[in-house]
């Protein structure tokens, strides 16, 4: 449940709409599913205002819908799974509409009972990423920019982008503003004033967050990459360069690490 939903089913038991009680026995279920192999977080959304969000890498694709499944049948209306591989998510959508992971489907349906309808499962092939449910109706205070400095940087851009829409947040996207080019950056200069938030995901060496944090009066959330050749050593170049910025209200996450800039672009979006 997140913190939207707990309000609105406060806001339905004010108007009369669900009884107290129910509405105590929804907010007392426990806090968490033991599903052996890992215990589903039901009351994150409460505590931190965004639900559990679903890492793919190192899980099988059972392990994935069996914890999609267990947030959906708590009531979850959307669910967020980062770094799964297309053969993952094939499987996984299979495992989902089959119906094979929902508790109500698998423990109490009987032969020939309809499996419940499934959210709308969506696969983002360059970043890696699936969504399962539609994207919320942006409620963020302003918009979010995520620019990033090539086009072989866009699959980390791509990651922040749609986690920052999965958390309800309205977000423009400036592709290849490197510094190899200011005019292309300043270009968008109007765009990146009026930001709440800018995410500036760069490989190489780096260069594109200090510049746009020496424009903007925003927060700068700095992603290195690992694009670039020898020396730039997987992205540890780009992530130094960015720690070192000499331009103020620069933050830095790890590197290809695109999910925690989009959240923390939204927590401040949502401020």
């Amino acid at each position: 449940m997140e913190k939207r939903e707990l309000e609105s089913l406060l806001a339905q038991v004010a108007a009369g709409e669900v009884s107290a009680d129910e509405a105590a026995g929804r907010i007392a279920m426990p806090p968490f599913s033991d599903l052996g192999f890992a215990k589903v977080d039901h009351q994150r959304g409460i505590r931190q205002g965004v639900s559990e969000v679903i890492y793919g890498a190192g899980k099988s694709p059972d392990q994935i819908a069996g914890i999609v499944a267990s947030m959906l049948d708590r009531g979850q209306e959307r669910v967020l799974i980062t770094r799964i591989e297309p053969d993952q998510a094939r499987e996984v959508q299979d495992l989902l509409a089959q119906g094979l992971s929902f508790e109500s489907a698998g423990d109490e349906a009987g032969e020939g009972e309809e499996v419940p309808d499934l959210p709308v499962f969506t696969y983002y092939d360059l970043p890696r990423l699936a969504t399962v449910g539609e994207m919320p109706e942006p409620d963020g205070v302003g918009k979010i920019v995520v620019a990033c400095g090539g086009t072989s940087d866009i699959y980390v851009a791509e990651e922040a982008a749609l986690t920052a829409e999965m958390l309800g947040n309205e977000v423009v996207r400036l592709h290849d503003v490197g510094v190899a080019g200011l005019h292309r950056l300043l270009a968008h200069y109007d765009e990146l004033a009026s930001a709440r938030v800018v995410v500036a995901v760069a490989g190489m060496e780096g260069a594109l967050a200090s510049v746009i944090a020496g424009l903007v009066p925003c927060p700068v959330i700095a992603v290195p990459t690992s694009v670039g050749y020898g020396a730039s050593f997987g992205g540890v170049a780009a992530l130094l360069s960015m720690l070192n910025s000499c331009a103020s209200g620069v933050s830095v996450v790890n590197i290809d690490n695109g999910f925690g800039a989009g959240y923390q672009a939204s927590v401040i979006n949502h401020l």
